[in-house]
């Protein structure tokens, strides 16, 4: 596929949301695109398939945004699908037993506009607040720099309470970064607080009403529509470069286009490397990074078990609970319809699943039509990986019945348990300085990918500002000029007078 005098080709290797974005932004530049992705489906780990041990479609881990995330709400109103976020400015709270807590904005300016639910939480003590409080400040007012420490360290440091580092900064911080606060570093802890306190529409939390893989099919169109291609269960297997093309090795064939970017996680990346001296420094950054686990647990009930749409829960092994017969009311036909699209086998390979013993026909049917079907999210899952399918159940099932009283009388019809042993890489104390920019050694190659020096940790805004910086990149090898990347949300209120 290598390019007449007027369109450029560029191949883009992985269809994770780095590549939908570079893809996306590339076709819209005038190249001539072709993306290689080794699943039949895009999304990479944001992706729905049929779930072979209960016949459900199922998001492989739920995802969610912030409006601070420009660059992932420009992409999702780029392909179209903008208007298939539903949005939230509360988030719930709530402890064992089942008591419920509301974070709100209120009239305040930022970076207050939260206090007043803040100051109302009944699950922190006075002491609790004040700390959180004093150490807010510094967060939210100063970027915070990766000295090498943890951020555990700096709140013993800045005096937390026991009960403020679990009840407030863990709950926040492991499900943003799914890492333990002893292995985050500070300057990608204090960037989730100080972004999410830039204005009040910072925080307001974007919560898709439709299965992943749908969102991601649409940036797949998008592509197609402008003249490039898609080609599933192809993966990059190696590539060469000469000064006016780069050739590449894709299953089992060989293939020529005048760029490529590589939008890799960072250990498939490190295998399909030329065996050159150019290689030598991007090794010696991809051997710093390291690896940490989500665990999606779905539970489908008789009987509706919460009027909630999501909540964080406190104090237990489960992080957090999205209630998707809620936010994903979909018809019948419109559930078989995405499951005939993105059935495939590769599920049975990757993922632990079950079929309860309780669930006959009748039962999935009340279940789908009248139960309730949540998906809980265990960010850093580290304590599960060993854990076998029926013991997680049986962990979830006893905490979902303590945050949920009316859980205790509904029946359980069917479950599923995902583990995403790979889910993000782990933001620990220095490794900023190994992460690499998008040029590389090689002039036609660019790298993508939410590890890569994106400015962010491993978010979906991350993934999506390094396929656009990406595309950037390679627009001005071609010698011409583009932007893609979104400015950042302004600041608002307090906020515009701090750097």
């Amino acid at each position: 596929m290598h390019s007449n005098s007027s369109q450029p080709t560029v191949a883009i290797a992985g269809g994770g949301l780095a590549g939908l974005a570079a893809a996306c932004a590339l076709s819209d530049a005038g190249f001539r695109v072709a993306l290689y992705e080794k699943r039949p489906f895009l999304g990479g780990r944001a992706s729905s398939y049929e779930h072979p041990g209960t016949g459900e479609v199922v998001d492989n881990c739920q995802h969610v945004l912030f409006r601070v995330c420009t660059n992932l709400v420009e992409f999702y109103q780029r392909i179209g699908v903008g208007d298939q976020i539903r949005w939230f400015d509360q988030m719930n709270f709530i402890e064992p037993g089942g008591r419920i807590s509301v974070m709100k904005s209120s009239f305040l300016p930022a970076p207050l506009h939260t206090a007043p639910s803040f100051l109302h939480f009944p699950f922190l003590t006075g002491a609790d607040k004040l700390a959180i409080a004093r150490a807010l400040v510094p967060l939210t007012l100063a970027a915070q720099r990766d000295n090498g420490q943890s951020f555990r360290h700096w709140l013993d440091q800045h005096g937390q309470t026991t009960n403020a580092i679990h009840r407030f900064w863990r709950p926040i911080l492991v499900s943003a970064l799914s890492e333990e606060l002893d292995r985050i570093s500070i300057s990608a802890a204090a960037q989730v607080v100080r972004e999410s306190m830039r204005s009040p529409q910072a925080r307001q939390m974007g919560v898709p009403k439709i299965p992943l893989t749908d969102l991601y099919n649409a940036a797949g169109d998008y592509v197609r529509a402008r003249g490039g291609d898609i080609h599933f269960r192809c993966s990059l297997e190696s590539f060469i470069t000469d000064e006016k093309s780069v050739q590449l090795r894709v299953a089992d064939s060989e293939q020529t286009f005048d760029y490529l970017v590589a939008s890799l996680p960072f250990d498939a990346l490190a295998r399909v490397l030329p065996e050159a001296p150019e290689s030598v420094g991007l090794r010696g950054k991809i051997k710093h990074f390291e690896t940490s686990p989500i665990t999606g647990i779905h539970l489908w009930f008789d009987r509706q078990i919460s009027n909630l749409d999501h909540a964080v829960l406190l104090d237990r092994t489960i992080q957090w609970m999205f209630h998707k017969s809620r936010l994903q009311p979909m018809r019948m036909q419109e559930s078989l319809t995405l499951a005939m699209n993105v059935r495939s086998g590769h599920a049975r390979e990757q993922y632990e699943s079950t079929h309860a013993v309780k669930g006959a026909d009748s039962e999935t049917t009340r279940a789908t039509e009248g139960g309730s079907y949540i998906e809980l999210v265990v960010s850093s899952s580290k304590s599960l990986i060993d854990k076998s399918r029926s013991e997680i159940v049986e962990v979830a099932l006893g905490e979902v019945r303590e945050f949920f009283p009316a859980a205790r009388e509904a029946n359980l019809v069917k479950s599923a348990v995902i583990k995403e042993v790979n889910a993000t890489y782990s933001p620990r104390p220095g490794i900023e300085a190994h992460r690499p920019g998008t040029v590389t050694s090689w002039p036609r190659v660019f790298l993508a990918g939410d590890w890569t020096a994106t400015g962010w940790p491993a978010t979906m805004e991350g993934a999506v500002r390094s396929g656009y910086l990406a595309a950037e990149a390679v627009v001005r090898s071609a010698g011409r000029n583009a932007r893609f990347l979104s400015p950042d949300m302004p600041a608002r209120g307090l906020m515009r007078f701090f750097p």
